[in-house]
């Protein structure tokens, strides 16, 4: 089963996969910079890496951190320019997934992605 070979390897792998964990705690925290620009960051990276487990985890983290539609589309507009048209298909994705959580859809939140079988 997938989810019990991601546990075993996290078992495992603590100092590399708790270290991730311990990065974003640490990472997307209220500092110099608000955490949600650090996340609205973090989700151009998704945007332009096609990541989607990570796309619909940092778009509710943005959600949940007070990121206005307009602060959302402004940085998904850099994603879209940093990678032309397939960073346009996956921003409409980041944006539909902020427009369920506006109408209050719950999101499942993986940041990590999971092994799945092909």
């Amino acid at each position: 089963m997938p989810e019990d070979l991601y546990t075993e390897f996290r078992k495992l792998s603590p100092k590399v996969t708790g270290g991730l964990v311990r990065m974003r705690e640490d990472t997307f925290k209220d500092a110099s910079v608000p955490a949600k620009y650090k996340i609205l960051a973090a989700l151009v990276a998704v945007v332009v890496t096609k990541c989607e487990p990570c796309l619909r985890a940092y778009t509710k983290m943005a959600f949940q951190a007070g990121a206005t539609q307009d602060e959302l589309v402004e940085f998904l507009n850099v994603a879209i320019t940093e990678s032309g048209c397939p960073g346009e298909t996956w921003a409409l994705k980041a944006f539909k997934v902020y427009k369920e959580l506006e109408q209050g859809k719950e999101i499942e939140e993986e940041v990590c992605c999971k092994y799945e079988d092909a």
